[in-house]
């Protein structure tokens, strides 16, 4: 199985990134490099997350976030990568708006 990023997903990767470099220097790259751990890790590990709003979760290792995904034959579709601190409505929301 291979891994894809929706571009919403990359975007989502992208302001992770950009929030955390804005605490430390250097502190983007390292969300990045663990998130990109996260999603090799999801190569192997895909379809045993729980399922949470239609989509298969998968928490990070080391930051507050999750990956949302949806297997279609060999392609594990990464649809979001969110941020676990905001209001739950508001992932369920944006995860409505991408099962579309």
């Amino acid at each position: 199985m291979r891994v894809e990023l929706r571009v919403e997903a990359r975007r989502d990767l992208l302001e992770g990134a950009w929030f955390y470099e804005q605490q430390r220097e250097g502190l983007g790259s390292y969300f990045t490099d663990r998130l990109f751990e996260d999603l090799e890790r999801l190569e192997r590990e895909a379809g045993i997350h729980e399922s949470v709003f239609g989509f298969h979760r998968k928490l990070s290792r080391r930051f507050p976030y999750a990956i949302y995904d949806a297997i279609s034959g060999p392609v594990i579709d990464v649809v979001a990568i969110l941020d676990c601190r905001r209001d739950p409505a508001s992932i369920s929301q944006r995860l409505k708006e991408q099962s579309g």
